[in-house]
C-alpha cells in the first residue's frame, strides 16, 4: 500500500489534538475533544496528550494483536490509556479528554474498519461506483437541536464563545449514554458502540481517513463532493484538501455562510492507495 499523511492544528502554536499514524498494515486517526477555556475537565494533560497516546496504544495493538478484532483493541488500548493518568486526573469528570477514532487493518484478503463518533471514512470502489462515507453521526443528531444559540451568533464574538461552552456542557449528559453519542474516553465500554465491518480489498482501490475538521469542507460546506474530494487528494495531496479548508473558513470568518462551533479546526486526512 502507499499512505500519505496531512495534519495541521487550527492555529500556528497551539497544540493539535487531531492524531494520525500508520503501520505497514493499519492506520489509525482520531480527533481530540476536551472542554472550551476556561470550563475544567478533571486531567491536568490535555486534550493532545490523551488522543496521541490513545493513538499509539491503539495501533500497537493492531499491529501486535492481529487475532484481536478492531473493536477489542481499541477497549484495550482505551484501558491502557486510562491507567497512564488514572493516578493524577479524575477520570470520571464529565469533560475527560476523549476522542473520536478510525482504524483500519489490512489482512492478506480483506480491510477491516472501525468508526467511533464524527470522524469519517471514505471507501473508493474498484468499480468506479461513487466513494461509499462512512461516519457515526449521533452526536451531530443529538447536538442538531443543542447547537441552535451557539448558531445564531456570530463565531469569535464574546456570544459566541460562551454558548459554544453552553454547548459542549449540554452534550456531556447525551456522551457515552445510550441514546446519545458515543466516543473513546476512559470507559472501554465505548468501544462496542462503534460501527464496525470488513470488505474484500480487491473490492477498493483504496480509501482516506478525515476528521471532521478536514471533511469540512464535504459535509458542513458542501463545496465539494467526496469524489472532487479524494481527486484533489490523489492530484495534489492531502495536504491541499487542507488548503481548500483553510481557504474556506477564511472567506466565512463570522460564521454567517457556514455556522459552526470553531471558526478554524486541527485538520487530520490519511489516504491510503492499495
Amino acid at each position: 500500500m502507499r499512505i500519505e499523511i496531512a495534519t495541521e492544528p487550527a492555529h500556528p502554536g497551539r497544540p493539535n489534538e487531531d492524531f494520525v499514524a500508520a503501520s505497514p498494515n493499519a492506520v489509525v486517526l482520531l480527533d481530540g475533544s476536551g472542554t472550551p477555556a476556561g470550563s475544567d475537565c478533571g486531567c491536568t494533560h490535555g486534550v493532545a496528550w490523551y488522543a496521541s497516546r490513545l493513538g499509539v496504544n491503539l495501533l500497537a495493538s493492531i499491529t501486535n494483536q492481529p487475532e484481536r478484532t478492531l473493536t477489542e483493541c481499541l477497549a484495550d488500548a482505551i484501558s491502557r490509556t486510562a491507567e497512564l493518568h488514572a493516578d493524577t486526573c479524575d477520570l470520571s469528570h464529565p469533560g475527560t479528554p476523549s476522542a473520536t477514532v478510525i482504524a483500519v487493518r489490512l489482512t492478506e484478503h480483506d480491510i477491516e474498519y472501525l468508526v467511533l463518533a464524527d470522524s469519517t471514512l471514505v471507501l473508493e470502489p474498484a468499480d468506479e461506483r461513487a466513494p461509499v462515507a462512512i461516519t457515526d453521526d449521533r452526536e451531530a443528531q443529538v447536538g442538531s437541536v443543542l447547537r441552535q444559540p451557539m448558531d445564531a451568533e456570530a463565531t469569535g464574538t464574546p456570544a459566541h464563545v460562551a454558548a459554544h461552552r453552553a454547548y459542549v456542557e449540554a452534550l456531556r449528559a447525551h456522551r457515552n449514554q445510550p441514546g446519545g453519542f458515543w466516543v473513546a474516553a476512559a470507559d472501554p465500554a465505548a468501544a462496542h458502540e462503534a460501527l464496525t465491518g470488513s470488505i474484500p480489498r480487491a473490492d477498493l482501490t483504496g480509501f482516506t481517513l478525515l476528521s471532521d475538521g478536514a471533511s469540512r469542507l464535504v459535509d458542513r460546506f458542501a463545496l465539494a463532493d467526496w469524489a472532487q474530494a479524494l481527486t484533489v487528494i490523489r492530484d495534489h495531496g492531502p495536504a491541499e484538501l487542507i488548503r481548500h479548508v483553510r481557504t474556506a473558513e477564511h472567506d466565512d470568518a463570522e460564521g454567517k455562510r457556514w455556522p459552526r462551533g470553531k471558526a478554524h479546526d486541527d485538520t487530520a486526512v490519511a489516504t491510503v492507495n492499495l
